[in-house]
């Protein structure tokens, strides 16, 4: 099955389906990994692009796991890994990027981001980048967990960041009242992690159920998780990556595309889950 699906387009002029693919906590259980194998080809055969991980998931199983998928098939991938901050000096980057590039078996990355912000600084960071991309190994860099002061702090030393992920869904929605326009307004994809939330809590909210009951997919009728799916995958500036550890559960992320949230179910979404109306500390997992 091969679709078209809603692109968003990056700084440097590369456009991507605005769903992907998260991998947090996929290649951890040997019992599982063939159906986590399967859950990123098919969505990759579905016309999904974006696969991200981390070398931090797993300690690098996350990445093998993801070289192992993709190993015929790089060319369809647009693939995604993130440093530690403890890797983040000039030399150790380069370590840890060789190692990502071994444990996904290809030679090159499309996106690499500091995983979130720690004691090398950022100008530091950001030469190990741009050194990495002239050698090929990367594409492109971006961050994530970066709040507005580190947005601002890393706009004077460098126009090249193109996506912030940091995490964003209906219970955590403090971006919204400064880092998502900040971002948006310098064109910075907002990379969206944990769309679904942690745990069950966000599932099972009445409001969700409620307002599943008036929508339906091609699968049948949509699921709670299916509308937290589609409210984030409305705004179109944002690029969404939740995990999907079977080919069903994929499936079921994929239809939330056909949801659109009319104006009497975001409203409902408002009251249930306020948007900030102030300032707040950025969330993070």
């Amino acid at each position: 099955m091969t679709t078209a699906l809603p692109v968003l387009e990056f700084r440097n002029g590369l456009t991507v389906p605005r769903l992907g693919m998260g991998t947090w906590a996929i290649g951890d259980a040997p019992d599982k990994r063939q159906n986590e194998i399967e859950a990123l080809r098919y969505g990759l055969d579905a016309g999904l692009r974006v696969i991200d991980t981390a070398e931090m998931y797993g300690n690098g199983r996350s990445e093998m796991l993801v070289g192992e998928a993709i190993s015929d098939r790089r060319k369809d991938v647009f693939l995604t890994s993130k440093l530690l901050p403890s890797h983040a000096s000039y030399d150790k980057a380069f370590e840890a990027c060789e190692r990502s590039l071994r444990h996904l078996k290809t030679d090159y990355l499309d996106l690499y981001l500091l995983h979130w912000r720690g004691s090398v600084p950022l100008k530091e960071t950001v030469r190990a980048f741009d050194a990495l991309k002239q050698q090929g190994m990367i594409k492109a860099w971006g961050v994530s967990n970066f709040d507005c002061d580190d947005m601002e702090e890393l706009e004077v030393i460098s126009p090249d960041c193109q996506t912030n992920q940091v995490l964003y869904n209906l219970e955590h929605r403090g971006i919204e009242f400064d880092l998502l326009p900040y971002d948006t307004d310098r064109k910075v994809i907002t990379t969206a992690y944990s769309p679904l939330g942690q745990g069950k809590t966000l599932l099972q909210h009445p409001a969700l159920r409620v307002i599943a009951a008036r929508h339906t997919t091609a699968l049948g009728p949509a699921t709670p998780a299916q509308i937290a799916l589609a409210w984030t995958l409305q705004k179109n500036t944002i690029l969404v990556i939740p995990k999907a550890s079977t080919p069903e559960h994929q499936k079921n992320n994929i239809a939330a595309l056909e949801i659109t949230l009319t104006d009497s179910d975001l409203a409902e979404l408002n009251r249930a889950f306020p948007p900030p109306s102030s300032k707040l500390p950025l969330a993070m997992l």
